[in-house]
């Protein structure tokens, strides 16, 4: 009877522990088709020289080569039939573009935000309203437009530019190269990786597409403060900017760190944008890691060199995610 009763319980506890992985068996079954199968397929085909010729017969083509690392060594070394290729270079300037457009989103956003939150201010929903609509746009059509903006002959800018410059007295139209100008106007802001003019109008271009977002994460971050904070203040006589320092920015700060760290993984990541608008030109100056690895596919049918240079990217993204995992905690709590 006690048998009975313990492999009764055993069973139950079997059957509650059981439960929620049968559950989430499906979920895993999905993931593991679309997400890891084909992460484990092309890191065997980056060992190899997978190109158009192996595509029917996929790893077991009796013409595939299996090369080791080259894919790999290639990459670090410029080893790749690529022109103006540096994959250090690269990967610099991807950081430097994620993190430049991080530093100015944020403290813009941040601005607008508190500067719409301020008692007395008309319309204030319209102006938010619309400052959402760049959020709401695709990347493709927004890199589009700022394309043609930007064109050297007919673009709004040297147009514009150019009003300002008769206004001198200079009757010269501005005829700026801004997506095809190679020498970069600071030499040495950057010396491994030179910036272009094209970086700077995809900076515009981008500023215009990223601080909504973080205005938005602000607004809502603005309105959980209390208000009796602020009421205190002014009794002790604190300024606008003191009330800012020691209460706005550290009760906001706890939503913007994650909004920053999503605004960067997002920039890292801006394959629409980037490709769009210079497609990584001029001579692959603005060319970041996931548009060169498509480059590799698209144009050239490398692909195991793809499929090595996705892992490299794989790792680089890991990396990242660890590290601001670890600086925003944000899964601390799943973890306890």
């Amino acid at each position: 009877m006690g048998a009975a009763t313990a492999f009764s319980r055993g069973k139950n506890a079997l059957r509650r522990g059981g439960l929620p992985y049968i559950y989430l068996a499906p979920a895993f079954i999905v993931m593991g088709i679309i997400t890891f199968y084909p992460l484990v397929y092309q890191f065997i085909i980056s060992f190899s020289d997978f190109q158009t010729k192996d595509l029917l017969y996929g790893i077991s083509s009796p013409k595939l080569s299996w090369i080791g690392i080259k894919n790999y060594i290639d990459i670090f070394t410029g080893g790749l039939p690529v022109q103006n290729f540096d994959f250090f270079r690269v990967l610099t300037y991807n950081f430097w573009w994620a993190i430049t457009n991080v530093a100015v989103h944020v403290p813009a956003g941040i601005l607008i935000a508190v500067l719409l939150n301020i008692h007395g201010i008309w319309f204030k929903r319209v102006y938010r309203a619309i400052y959402v609509l760049p959020i709401v746009i695709p990347p493709l059509v927004v890199a589009t437009v700022w394309r043609n903006i930007f064109d050297e002959q007919y673009g709004a800018i040297n147009q514009g530019l150019s009003a300002v410059a008769h206004l001198f007295g200079s009757v010269n139209p501005v005829h700026l190269r801004w997506l095809t100008e190679y020498t970069p106007p600071i030499p040495w802001l950057l010396p491994n990786s030179p910036l272009p003019l094209a970086y700077y109008a995809m900076m515009i271009a981008n500023f215009w597409l990223g601080w909504p977002f973080m205005a938005l994460v602000a607004t809502g971050a603005l309105q959980s403060i209390p208000k009796d904070l602020y009421e205190a203040a002014d009794i002790d006589g604190a300024s606008g900017s003191q009330q800012f320092w020691n209460i706005t920015l550290p009760l906001i700060r706890p939503a913007m760190i994650p909004a920053a760290i999503y605004g960067f993984t997002l920039s890292f990541n801006l394959f629409n944008f980037v490709y769009f608008m210079t497609g990584g030109g001029p001579a692959r100056s603005t060319e970041i890691l996931v548009t060169f690895a498509y480059d590799l596919v698209r144009n050239l049918r490398l692909y195991g060199a793809a499929a090595a240079f996705s892992m490299i990217i794989l790792v680089v993204a890991l990396t990242i995610f660890l590290i601001t995992n670890r600086i925003t905690r944000a899964t601390a709590a799943s973890e306890a």
